[in-house]
């Protein structure tokens, strides 16, 4: 029986989670993870057609994209954020979010918690064409996020920088859209 209430409840608590890079970085008023989420699910609103052609030349699956986009980090409401500076393993942080999610999914009907969870796994395999476009707006939203912090007045009064966000994510991007975005960002942040 679906418990709406409860799910709903667990989504919000996302609204609270801050990004922990953010607050290990010393960033002011750091975004929450669904701060995050709702930016990535912008990115796969906003593609068109000619866009969603995959390296094989298969079409991605915009809907699927976004749902994607929306689940990734749902497991955090329950266990929190953590970063690959955080002390646990990247196979202890997957116990942990699989074991969040399936808690999760277990408050909604088993057709939609089996969808919500299954594309949680899809992205953690990074699987198909859609986990790794999903994967590359994870990595762009940060790296985006990281700029606009950087511009704000009182971050650059405290003379934040953060270098090895942009850094972690060069030369990691698949979809060609997101190599010439990730590109654009470092060549603008270069000139400021």
């Amino acid at each position: 029986m679906t418990n709406y209430l409860e799910f709903f409840k667990i989504c919000g608590k996302l609204k609270h989670v801050k990004r922990t890079g953010w607050v290990n970085n010393g960033v002011h008023l750091p975004e929450s993870v669904s701060d995050h989420m709702y930016r990535m699910a912008m990115f796969a609103m906003s593609l068109d057609k000619d866009t969603l052609i995959a390296e094989d030349g298969n079409l991605i699956d915009k809907m699927k994209c976004l749902k994607m986009a929306l689940v990734h980090d749902l497991g955090e409401s329950l266990v929190g954020d953590f970063t690959p500076h955080d002390k646990i393993t990247k196979e202890e942080k997957y116990e942990l979010e699989k074991n969040a999610m399936i808690q999760i999914t277990s408050t909604l009907d088993k057709e939609v918690g089996s969808e919500i969870f299954n594309l949680w796994q899809e992205y953690e395999d990074c699987s198909t064409n859609e986990a790794k476009l999903v994967k590359d707006f994870d990595k762009f939203e940060m790296i985006l996020q990281a700029y606009e912090y950087e511009q704000q007045p009182h971050q650059k009064e405290n003379n934040i920088r953060l270098q090895s966000f942009f850094d972690s994510t060069r030369g990691k991007f698949h979809h060609p859209l997101f190599q010439n975005l990730a590109t654009q960002l470092e060549n603008d942040r270069n000139k400021k």
